[in-house]
């Protein structure tokens, strides 16, 4: 199996488990490093991956450009497109010239959408309404493959998840767990009503491992998640909980937020913790027979292991 994004957040801990149920893994590297594996570079148009994927029955293609805050981009789609729909192509071409059988690509809840009403979860069947270039890219990308596949056969399995948490998170979510490890107030109490969907590392990974070789995952696109939804409020009390301190939360009424962050040109944030995104998962347990092996405590618990260390 060959796999990209070997050294990212998810790419790490998924390389570690996939060897521990027998997989041989070889690994793709951006440049040369102290790690076993095959040096890439940087992907896009030109990549050339035949050597990467000479001889192996999978690729699990984790590597992406991904949302930077100062974007140095004067066209960021087209940087986008670049990597993440270009360079995922002639990765998949590639491959299935060299005769690989599957192709898993983790792609982003984002091709379904950034908000959903509260109990009105994205399923994988929603007519796709990416809103960011991100999100326009790995749809793309999607098309792309779908039709790669119809040509060659090469199988290929979609995964779209949310916010992915876990040990060594960084971002929002890790300025959270770190805000309510230090105690700091957070003006989130009555962020009550609305409902988010995360996943677990562990429990993204077990997916993707499932889905390299179950005869049912071919040609298929699951969205992922732990399976248990919660409001802002709720799942900084859930992280409080994890770390064994309470959170700290103060309770400013939601339109006084928005309005805030309005004015401070922070609208997307502001949507990000005030808003719902909820996904349904029973077509991954439907197909796939798939149950999070992790639930979200045990996730938090994982997730905030090295600051209480």
């Amino acid at each position: 199996m060959f796999v990209t994004g070997s050294n990212g957040f998810v790419g790490r801990r998924f390389c570690a488990e996939a060897s521990c149920r027998g997989w041989d893994v070889r690994k793709g590297l951006r440049r040369v490093s102290g790690c076993d594996g095959v040096v890439i570079g940087s992907i896009g148009p030109d990549t050339q991956w035949a050597d990467a994927v000479s001889g192996v029955d999978a690729v699990v293609h984790l590597a992406a450009r991904v949302h930077v805050m100062d974007e140095p981009e004067a066209d960021p789609l087209e940087a986008f497109r670049r990597v993440n729909v270009e360079g995922t192509l002639r990765l998949a071409r590639q491959a299935a010239e060299a005769g690989v059988r599957r192709f898993v690509f983790v792609s982003s809840v984002k091709v379904n959408g950034e908000e959903t009403p509260t109990a009105q979860p994205f399923r994988e069947a929603d007519s796709p309404a990416p809103e960011d270039p991100y999100g326009v890219s790995k749809r793309e990308a999607e098309d792309g493959l779908r039709a790669l596949s119809a040509e060659t056969g090469l199988e290929v399995v979609i995964i779209r998840p949310p916010l992915v948490y876990g040990p060594g998170v960084g971002a929002n979510f890790g300025s959270l767990l770190r805000w309510v490890r230090k105690g700091v107030p957070l003006p989130l109490g009555a962020v009550t009503q609305n409902r988010r969907s995360l996943v677990a590392l562990d429990n993204l990974v077990d997916l993707i491992v499932t889905c390299l070789d179950h005869p049912a995952a071919a040609g298929e696109t699951f969205l992922v998640a732990d399976g248990e939804d919660v409001s802002t409020a709720g799942l900084l009390r859930k992280v409080g909980d994890a770390l064994e301190r309470p959170a700290r939360l103060v309770p400013v009424p939601v339109w006084m937020l928005r309005a805030g962050a309005t004015a401070l040109g922070k609208r997307e944030m502001a949507r990000r913790l005030l808003g719902s995104l909820q996904v349904d998962v029973s077509k991954a347990r439907e197909v796939l027979g798939w149950v999070p092996p992790v639930s979200l405590d045990e996730g938090l618990r994982r997730a905030v292991a090295p600051l209480r260390r």
